[in-house]
């Protein structure tokens, strides 16, 4: 398997591969980069030349995939600030997650915005933020469900991928651990809107009723909750 790394303009470097298998050019994206995979009779100047014909398209995909880059200093969650630091080659490469920080360690030829070292940053954040939600969220949701006068099976905190938080039909309620990334306003909307499923499981005038008795704003806060991007649970 032949390969070659050409650099395209406004895009960065495309790695063409031929391979004896291939019967026809093809352009993929993914996250080890740009390729143009290649019939291996193909010369590497016809590769070069599909990849440039489609520099406006693979710009255009790679602006959907682009994310927030992780900085240190940056704050993780409601209790932890992000900070890289390096080490010597041989030394590990394990992230840790004190009280407060979230220490991402990387060798001394990586930057701190390499895709290696920011995927090894998101993981390590989503460690604190776990951390932080089983401390904060059952005893807030607690609170509120004393206060309003309603009950729930159990709580548990999870990586959800589409839902702030869900309620099952036994009142067994889960939390999202990206909601440590929300203002605490958006939390107690999502808290409270889990309890009020605890009285009616659908989202019909009835739910609303129960929800905004408890919070009259509800329906502005779901409209805003929407909009908002917590930066760990872009990568996610």
């Amino acid at each position: 398997m032949a390969t070659k790394v050409i650099q395209l303009d406004g895009v960065g470097p495309v790695t063409l591969i031929k391979r004896k298998a291939n019967r026809s050019l093809r352009l993929s994206i993914a996250s080890t980069g740009i390729r143009v995979s290649m019939p291996h009779w193909t010369p590497f100047a016809a590769g070069e030349a599909f990849a440039r014909s489609h520099s406006d398209w693979i710009a255009t995909e790679l602006a959907k995939q682009s994310v927030p880059r992780l900085e240190s200093g940056q704050r993780i969650g409601k209790l932890h600030y992000l900070r890289f630091e390096h080490v010597l080659g041989g030394q590990s490469l394990s992230a840790r997650v004190t009280a407060t920080e979230v220490v991402v360690r990387l060798l001394t030829s990586e930057h701190t915005s390499d895709r290696a070292v920011q995927a090894r940053a998101f993981k390590a954040g989503v460690r604190a933020l776990k951390r932080e939600a089983e401390r904060l969220l059952p005893p807030r949701l607690q609170a509120l469900a004393t206060k309003y006068d309603k009950t729930y099976a159990s709580v548990s905190v999870k990586q959800l991928k589409r839902r702030w938080g869900s309620c099952s039909s036994s009142r067994a309620i889960s939390l999202n651990l990206f909601l440590m990334e929300v203002p605490w306003e958006y939390i107690d909307y999502v808290l409270l809107h889990e309890l009020a499923h605890t009285i009616e499981m659908n989202h019909e005038p009835a739910f609303w009723r129960t929800l905004t008795a408890m919070q009259p704003d509800a329906r502005a806060l779901a409209k805003r909750l929407r909009a908002h991007q917590p930066t760990i649970g872009v990568w996610h």
